[in-house]
This record gives structure tokens, sequence and C-alpha cells, in this order.
């Protein structure tokens, strides 16, 4: 039998066309209730559900879901169904059953990655606005890069950070100090990346064939040392990962030095989450470019 609410089964069956016969709850999710269901018929599939959904959070979730496999790089799992305005909010997806990785598999996710930052979108931003965590991500299409990433990445979570108190003195004056050289801290110009957007270890996973396999995305068009930058925040991507990706598609000269600026949006975003030591995490990021 399933374990959902009445409202939310019954929103499924007429997305899916299906009545849910079972629910099974996944652990991992930081945010939203996971849940594999069974339709009738036999049908499996993953589903996410939040009773708190911010407005258009899953429905974002699904367009960058859909535009990030447009360039046909990465396993990404398909979008079967998405909540309308009214009702329970849930996201339906392909249920991605993991095998242990095959033979290669960092070097195939530095190659696919690199293919993925290669569909350039032609801009910075996105077409819709989407959501970082459970915070809103604003995208607003610029031209240049450094326009971009202070007004539409770093100065948003700066005014949450004042507003919700977390922004201490020191960060401040980081920050002001930052934006009056960010032009020449962001490296060369280059083309927009497809960027997943949010890529840190827990949204990487492993598909039945044993590829990688990205889920959650916070996608846009931006730099692809944004996406890269946030894979050596937290770990768990080896340095076969990034080796292949810079064989395939060679980051331009200090890229290395780039990397703690191009931290400092998921950073701040975490202060913004979470508070705590993250603000330090932030104020010493800062003090390498000013």
């Amino acid at each position: 039998m399933s374990a959902l609410d009445a409202a939310l089964e019954h929103a499924l069956a007429e997305q899916l066309g299906a009545r849910v016969v079972r629910a099974s709850s996944l652990a991992g999710g930081d945010i939203n209730a996971a849940f594999e269901l069974e339709l009738a018929g036999g049908r499996r599939v993953f589903m996410k559900t939040n009773r708190n959904a911010p407005n258009g959070m899953f429905r974002a979730e699904a367009r960058g879901l859909r535009w990030l496999a447009e360039a046909r790089a990465i396993k990404l799992p398909e979008v079967i169904a998405v909540s309308s305005d009214v009702g329970p909010s849930f996201l339906v997806l392909e249920l991605v059953e993991s095998a242990p990785r095959r033979k290669g598999f960092d070097e195939e996710l530095g190659r696919s990655l690199a293919a993925l930052h290669r569909a350039t979108p032609g801009s910075f931003g996105l077409d819709h606005a989407n959501f970082i965590g459970s915070l809103p991500q604003s995208n607003a299409a610029h031209s240049r890069w450094p326009d971009f990433f202070r007004s539409e990445r770093l100065e948003p979570q700066l005014e949450r950070a004042r507003r919700e108190g977390r922004a201490t003195s020191a960060l401040e004056r980081g920050f002001e100090r930052l934006f009056a050289r960010l032009e020449a801290l962001v490296g060369p110009e280059e083309a927009p990346a497809r960027l997943h957007g949010d890529l840190w270890g827990g949204n990487l996973h492993v598909d039945e064939a044993g590829a990688p396999c990205l889920i959650d995305p916070a996608a846009y068009g931006g730099h692809r040392e944004m996406d890269l930058a946030m894979m050596r925040l937290f770990g768990g991507f080896s340095e076969r990962v990034f080796a292949a990706y810079g064989e395939a598609f060679p980051l331009a000269a200090g890229h290395a030095e780039r990397v703690p600026l191009y931290q400092l949006y998921p950073l701040m975003v975490h202060v913004n989450l979470f508070g705590g030591g993250y603000a330090s995490s932030v104020e010493r990021a800062l003090e390498r470019y000013v």
C-alpha cells in the first residue's frame, strides 16, 4: 500500500495516468522527501515532494534537467511529471538504479563534463530563474561574465546575508575590495558554458550501466570554472576526473588560482542556508584576492 497522503496520491495519478500501488521512502535528501513509486502495471519511478517547496521549485528543476540533457553529453534522469501550480508539489523522474562504477568511470566523467560545458547556451544566464538548494537563484542574462557573476551570484547572496544578520564586517569589507578588482580576477574571456550549477559529490550518481549520472541541478550558462571549483569544495572527485577534463577541454592559465574565487558563491549559499562557520570560510577565501 502507498504511504502517501490522499491529495498527493490523487495528483500523481492524474499526472502519471496510473495509480500508485507502493511508495518506499528513500534516504539522502536534505530538503525534500524522496520515494520510489511502483505504479499500477508495474512501472517504477522516482519521486520527490516537499510540503513547503517554494512556488515553482520543482518546475524549475525539471526545466534545468531538460536543458542540460539537450547537450547529450552525460546521463541525467528523464523528467516524467511535475506538479502544477495548485495542490501538492512533486517531481517524478526516471528511477536510476545504481551499479558498480565501470572501468574508467572517472575519466568518462571528466570527458562528459567537458562536453557538457562545450555545449554553450550563447549567453550568461538562463531564460528562467531557479533555485540552489531552497534559495532562489536569479539567472537574468548578461553578455559579460564579470557582470553576471557579481550581479546574479555574489551580490544577491551578500544582500541575503545582510538581511539575516550573517554578514560580518570582515566579510563586508572583503567583498567591497573584491568587487573593485573583479574584472581583473575572473580570468580570460570565454564563451558561456552549460553548467550543472550545484556539482558537489552528492549530486553525482552511478546509473545501471555503471556510468556517471548527474542529478539535482541549479543550471545556468556561466563560467565553466564554477562547476570545477564546486567539485573541489567538498571533495568526492578524484584528480583523474580533472585530468581527463583538462585533456578534453584545456583550462585557461591561472585556473588553479581562481578556485577560491569561484567557491565564493557556494560558500555564500551555505552561509545563508546553514550559517555556522561558513562566514569565516568566505572571509579566508576573500583574503586571497584583496
